[in-house]
């Protein structure tokens, strides 16, 4: 049981760690230090999406945007955390 408990928080962190990368693209996309136009970066950019969308487009329906910044991963992130959090208290 703390194996899968332990696998469970594994994936929740490489999970937090994708979103986290996916964030920094977009913003390295919209100040244009990445080329936008780049075929990797734009495969790159829908591999990333389409490991997190599943998640994020059910908690964007939910979360609006303030002032123009999408909130949602910070949402997601917290959410993947508190579940973490109750596994390990599951677990010891």
């Amino acid at each position: 049981m703390r194996f899968i408990g332990e696998l469970l928080v594994l994936g929740i962190d490489i999970y937090v760690f994708i979103i986290i990368f996916q964030v920094i693209l977009h913003w390295l996309f919209a100040f244009e230090v990445v080329n936008p136009r780049n075929p990797k970066a734009q495969n790159l950019m829908r591999l990333l999406s389409k490991a997190t969308d599943p998640v994020m487009k059910n908690v964007q329906k939910y979360v609006p945007p303030i002032g123009g910044i999408d909130l949602t991963p910070l949402v997601v992130i917290i959410l993947a955390e508190v579940l973490k959090y109750v596994i390990y208290t599951l677990l010891y």
